[in-house]
């Protein structure tokens, strides 16, 4: 398909802010960092592609290359997006599910309304929110828990690394009360995957665990995903 080029004369929205984001680039005002993420962001197909599908995060392609993988959504699943904003795994799931599923997106942030999305503002981890969660769904059962958590990283290995298993952790827990037999649970984890702690117990009580680096995380990011299918209730 040819793509339509702007009238003679005239500027696309596109090429304004494409005008825009090298202009940031340059700008020397920002940080060195912060130079080097706008340059990057310029730079990513993904990022690029985002925008053109209305996507709201180009982490929407991570869990469509993960479901491509473990085939996770399904007709008429009860969906849970921890740590959901700004919505892009939400938006994916409600475009797989549409209105035969049901998916809860929970954060302390707001995030804006998406279609066929109800949306929880508060910590998944705190018993009120949950109780809040359960009324929501009805008494049904989970059918596939996810979690793009991540904590504010300071760039020690080791300390970045106990503090994302601790989200995970976190996680684990409240997924293994909500899941329904056979459920589904995907939770960013870092490089050296998860640890014992919480690598037996989902053995145990998964069919199926790996560790997944789809093709839209970066390849000099730390994050890769622990997807454990087959929850044994």
């Amino acid at each position: 398909m040819a793509i339509t080029q702007p009238p003679h004369g005239r500027t696309s929205a596109k090429q304004i802010r494409g005008r825009q984001q090298k202009q940031t680039a340059k700008n020397k005002s920002l940080s060195k960092s912060s130079r080097a993420w706008v340059q990057r962001q310029l730079n990513d197909p993904y990022v690029a592609e985002a925008q053109r599908l209305g996507y709201r995060s180009r982490a929407a392609f991570k869990i469509l290359q993960l479901d491509e993988k473990c085939h996770f959504f399904r007709p008429g699943a009860v969906v849970v997006d921890l740590g959901a904003a700004p919505g892009g795994w939400s938006q994916i799931a409600a475009q797989k599910l549409g209105k035969k599923g049901t998916i809860i997106a929970m954060d302390i942030l707001e995030m804006k309304p998406l279609p066929d999305v109800e949306f929880l503002q508060g910590d998944f981890s705190d018993e009120e929110i949950q109780q809040k969660l359960l009324a929501m769904i009805g008494g049904r059962k989970v059918n596939l828990v996810m979690s793009d958590i991540a904590p504010n990283t300071i760039g020690h290995g080791r300390t970045d690394h106990l503090r994302i298993m601790a989200l995970a952790e976190e996680a684990y827990v409240f997924a293994r009360q909500v899941l329904a037999p056979g459920g589904a649970f995907v939770c960013k984890v870092f490089q050296g995957g998860a640890d014992h702690k919480i690598l037996t117990p989902l053995k145990q009580q998964f069919e199926k665990v790996r560790h997944i680096k789809p093709p839209a995380s970066r390849k000099d990011s730390a994050e890769m995903y622990l997807v454990a299918t087959g929850f044994r209730a």
